[in-house]
């Protein structure tokens, strides 16, 4: 399964959670886990709170980095709860992408009324 399907599954699924859910006001947390909980129903591989060292200098940082999900093994989900978006949020995901050399993240903002106008796609040469 290419990205690109990964990705259209994350979009149905985040539509679904955010719908079932009754929209936005709960934490993030609560979303993340729902989201993995859905993609991992639709069969895809979903990993939770991921720890990824950070090197600096030929030296690997004592903070790993946590990535809330990443599904399929290729595509990172970043999700959020927040009224006020901002486009921090998307590079902040592409440099998760730069340091773990994958090509696609997705923002999901699940504090939007329609979650369809809070999901960014961030590409790293894709």
């Amino acid at each position: 399964m290419t990205e690109n399907d990964i990705s259209r599954h994350i979009v149905n699924s985040a539509i679904e959670v955010h719908r079932t859910l009754g929209g936005p006001g709960l934490l993030e947390s609560v979303y993340e886990e729902a989201l993995s909980w859905e993609l991992a129903q639709a069969g895809l591989e979903v990993k939770r709170q991921v720890s990824v060292p950070i090197p600096y200098k030929g030296h690997t940082l004592s903070t790993p980095l946590r990535i809330d999900l990443i599904v399929g093994g290729t595509v990172i989900v970043e999700c959020k709860a927040t009224t006020k978006y901002h486009d921090i949020f998307e590079v902040q995901t592409l440099t998760y992408l730069r340091l773990t050399e994958l090509k696609l993240g997705l923002v999901v903002n699940f504090g939007e009324r329609l979650v369809k106008d809070g999901i960014h796609r961030v590409v790293n040469g894709l």
